[in-house]
């Protein structure tokens, strides 16, 4: 699986407009859209955590498909998914929960 903790920074980055900050200290990076979260990842954790937005109908079907998708550790659990990378979800789903994410985001701004 390519989805390592380099990976996920460099390939979040890739979003236009994207910033990247640590307002939670040095173990959490955080990804935002025009100052609005999108993706959080704890450093070094293995397996890694990402925490993403997401739709909170599709957040409760993703959660009670996949045991690695949870709701978002200290994030409001209505709209965030922690998703603990082990396998179980494939590099295409967590790509495409990504962009859901990020175009959630962008909505909103």
């Amino acid at each position: 699986m390519k989805f390592n903790q380099k990976y996920l920074v460099t390939h979040l980055k890739k979003f236009k407009n994207v910033s990247l900050s640590f307002p939670f200290g040095k173990e959490v990076y955080v990804f935002s859209f025009n100052n609005k979260m999108f993706a959080l990842i704890e450093k070094d954790k293995t397996p890694i955590r990402l925490s993403l937005k997401c739709d909170p109908k599709l957040s409760t079907i993703l959660r009670e498909r996949y045991e690695e998708v949870m709701p978002g550790i200290n994030l409001n659990q209505r709209y965030w998914n922690t998703i603990l990378i082990t396998g179980q979800l494939s590099e295409k789903e967590i790509e495409d929960l990504i962009r859901h994410s990020y175009e959630l985001i962008k909505v909103e701004t």
